[in-house]
């Protein structure tokens, strides 16, 4: 029905446009004085011409209906000239905006339509040109004239908001009227024209809870006290619809999601009036009890609740803190509990809003209270020393079973069990001490000395006698007190030196005394001589009263000839009860001094060497004795040393040693040895490896034919001899180290040098012929030759 309504007065609309336009324009003609339109006379349906005044509109200004979508051009106007005297020599031209696209004109009548549906609110108006022209000579009969067309709108836009859905907070319990959000809307169409674009907002769903101004789209809180707890969410859809809001016009629609903000508008609440707990009495302070929570439906920081103790028996042993993020008071123990003292406490803790909002503090106290018992559980405890700590004193040389002192314990559990007691032995590894298990007496084993230990510090045990497990350890702490067993004796070794020049009373020493006593059974010292010796021709004695003593001469005129050495005996008294003492001998030795009294000489023997040799030169006289004595005695050894031969031929064991000479005649000194490694051994390669470190059951028999003759000079024929009988024996560890003789090439004049055909290590050879060889074989000569021929050539 409402589709129907609009296309009912929009058909209207164009009819009464078109009715009006046609009737304003049908007798408008184009002047040539001037480019404007002016109404002149209308003939009556009788035929009569009936003058009309003047009107005062702007020609040059045609208006067509946006939208239409009529089987027909809509009839914008019709341009007339006057000098049109309907011949149609006068041709009419139109140019411009949309000219021939949009805008068609009849260039004979003059008629203008539109032949396109316009939309205002793409383009509100077109600028276009009208000239009349002689048809035949296109000549301008009249100047161009521009005249505007602008497109009437029409209601074909549905109001839009802004957004599609709003977001809007206000506070729970506001009053009625309070602004939440404000929404808008905009029309496309024209606001200048009608009311199409006239907007009315109004509320389709959120009543009874808020409204909105009609005018404005401010949406307000409808009623009073809503509360967040009950319901913290609404949903509102808000109506904008123009034409000013009467039948007809076009609406839009947007959601608005309405958030009740929370205040403190609600106490604390303990669910219970009364909380149990129990907790053990061997818990250690800081441990925890148990958690109580007040309900506060409030959140944030108005929902913050802060816990505390506020009466009852147990403020003193127990205390209450607030855990934030589970809003809890959790009960924790401040001191030691005992179940024997006391078994139950009570609390009244308190939970109060740590915010409170002015605005409602007159619905109530922010806080409430409740009661908390708590129950002391009994527990198995250890045995408890009546001190945390025990001091004893015992003299030092005490009889052994000396009494030092008493520990005592007792079970707190209500049980009372019986105790027993024990020394833990890692405290006493001498065994000084022992304890009696029933009572606690300590006792000495043996004698104490203080300068020894001054100090025992021992740890005690204390067990139930029916649970084992249950024990206490306390420190003890026993002092040895001195006894003045100790006499005293010199500080240190001392030695004195007296000058054979010295005066009468002159003091050449001071000496003092220790003692391992303490202070009351040392000092103070008492130095004396005996009384046998107090009359010392040689030397006396002078107490300085500060624990020192000074020795002075006597007599004059030391000497070292006579007496290099004294020794004086010297009684030292410390001041104990009784007091103790002891004889210490002060050596004293008789020294030459130069006359400002230094010291020179001390020993004895200096004048009986000044007539002969020194000691030095004595020293060294006895070091060239030595060292010659060592001379004859290598001499004489390598004089008797039987020269060993250079070569040595084993009967039992012949090894051939082939050395390679590397030059040209370099001799046994440019040897080296050849490495094993480089003679193959085929039968290693196939896998089969004699053992090296045995000497073979049997000898393996060389291959007939392999042997070179007994006078062969080739060594290089040899050498691959020796190596096939090497490799094809596979029993024979290589007990030959086999090596390479360098030499001369083939053919060499020297011939073979090897020994493996010598017979015996004796050789009774000739080699004299080696002195013909030149120079290369010199040492070989040398080695071998006749003694003559050498010390010839020598």
């Amino acid at each position: 029905p409402k589709m129907k309504e609009d296309n009912c007065l929009h058909a209207a609309l164009i009819c009464l446009s078109m009715l009006c336009y046609s009737h304003a324009l049908g007798t408008e003609k184009l002047s040539h004085s001037r480019p404007s339109l002016h109404g002149h006379h209308e003939k009556g349906k009788e035929g009569q011409v009936l003058h009309r005044s003047k009107r005062g509109w702007v020609w040059n200004q045609f208006f067509v209906i946006e939208e239409y979508t009529g089987p027909d051009p809509v009839l914008v106007g019709r341009l007339h000239s006057d000098i049109d005297s309907g011949d149609g020599n006068i041709k009419y031209i139109l140019s411009g905006e949309g000219a021939g696209i949009i805008f068609v004109i009849d260039d004979k009548s003059g008629n203008i339509h539109a032949t396109k549906t316009l939309d205002r609110e793409e383009r509100a108006q077109y600028t276009l040109t009208a000239q009349a022209v002689d048809r035949n000579t296109n000549r301008p009969l009249e100047p161009p004239s521009e005249f505007i067309v602008k497109v009437q709108d029409i209601n074909d836009n549905p109001p839009e908001f802004l957004h599609e859905n709003y977001h809007a907070n206000v506070p729970e319990r506001s009053n009625v009227g309070t602004s939440v959000i404000q929404v808008t809307a905009s029309d496309a169409d024209d606001p200048t024209y009608g009311n199409s674009a006239k907007l009315v907002y109004s509320i389709l769903e959120g009543q009874p809870y808020f409204s909105v101004e009609a005018q404005t789209g401010i949406i307000r809180t409808a009623l009073p006290n809503m509360d967040r707890e009950a319901k913290e969410e609404y949903h509102v859809v808000i109506q904008a619809k123009d034409m000013g809001g009467h039948m007809g016009g076009l609406s839009g629609t947007t959601k608005v999601t309405i958030t009740l903000t929370d205040v403190n508008d609600n106490p604390p609440k303990f669910p219970q009036s009364v909380y149990q707990m129990s907790v053990s009495e061997a818990a250690v302070p800081g441990e925890e009890v148990g958690r109580v929570k007040a309900k506060d439906p409030d959140i944030g920081e108005n929902g913050l609740v802060a816990y505390s103790i506020i009466d009852g028996d147990g403020m003193d042993m127990f205390e209450i803190t607030t855990d934030y993020e589970t809003q809890e008071g959790v009960v924790k123990l401040k001191k030691t509990l005992d179940y024997e003292t006391k078994k139950s406490y009570s609390l009244k803790v308190e939970a109060a809003n740590v915010h409170i909002d002015p605005k409602f503090i007159s619905n109530g106290p922010f806080k409430d209270t409740v009661t908390v018992k708590i129950a002391v559980e009994d527990a198995d405890e250890p045995p408890v020393f009546l001190k945390p700590s025990y001091i004893f004193e015992v003299q030092e040389n005490a009889a052994s079973g000396t009494v030092v002192g008493k520990v005592h314990a007792k079970d707190p559990d209500a049980a009372n069990s019986a105790i027993r007691y024990s020394i833990d032995r890692h405290t006493d590894l001498e065994r000084y001490f022992v304890i009696n298990a029933e009572d606690g007496n300590i006792k000495t084993i043996k004698a104490l000395d203080r300068e020894e230990i001054a100090w025992h510090n021992i740890s005690v045990f204390a067990v139930e006698v029916h649970k084992q497990h249950q024990e206490a350890k306390v420190p003890v702490a026993i002092k040895v007190i001195d006894v003045n067993d100790n006499a005293p004796k010199f500080a240190a070794a001392y030695e004195a030196f007296v000058c054979e020049n010295a005066r009468s009373n002159q003091q050449f020493i001071t000496i003092s005394a220790d003692d391992k006593d303490d202070s009351a059974n040392g000092p103070r010292f008492i130095f004396s001589l005996p009384p046998e010796i107090i009359h010392n021709p040689n030397f006396t004695l002078r107490d300085n009263r500060d624990n020192t003593a000074s020795v002075l001469v006597r007599r004059e005129g030391f000497s070292r000839q006579k007496q290099d050495l004294y020794l004086l005996p010297i009684v030292i008294s410390d001041g104990g009860l009784p007091p103790l003492s002891s004889t210490n001998t002060l050596t004293v030795r008789v020294c030459g001094c130069d006359g400002g009294g230094s010291l020179l000489s001390c020993n004895a023997e200096a004048y009986v060497l000044n007539a002969g040799l020194s000691t030095g030169a004595l020293i060294a006289i006895l070091a060239c004795i030595v060292i010659l004595l060592v001379i004859v005695v290598l001499f004489v050894t390598l004089k008797r040393q039987k020269k060993e031969p250079l070569i040595v031929f084993e009967e039992e064991d012949v090894r051939e040693n082939i050395i390679t000479y590397d030059d040209e005649g370099g001799g046994e000194e440019d040897t080296e040895a050849f490495d094993i490694a480089t003679l193959q051994n085929p039968d290693g390669i196939n896998g089969f490896i004699p053992r090296k470190d045995i000497k073979p059951e049997y000898q393996y028999m060389p291959r007939p034919g392999l042997r070179p003759a007994p006078n062969s000079v080739d060594v290089d024929d040899f050498i691959n001899t020796r190596i096939q009988e090497a490799d094809n024996d596979p029993t024979a560890p290589p007990y030959d180290s086999i090596q390479i003789y360098g030499y001369e090439g083939r053919g060499s004049v020297a011939g073979s040098l090897s020994s493996l055909e010598s017979a015996t290590t004796d050789s009774d050879l000739d080699y004299d012929y080696l002195q013909n060889w030149g120079p290369r074989f010199k040492k070989l000569a040398d080695l071998y030759g006749s003694k003559d021929t050498f010390d010839d050539d020598s």
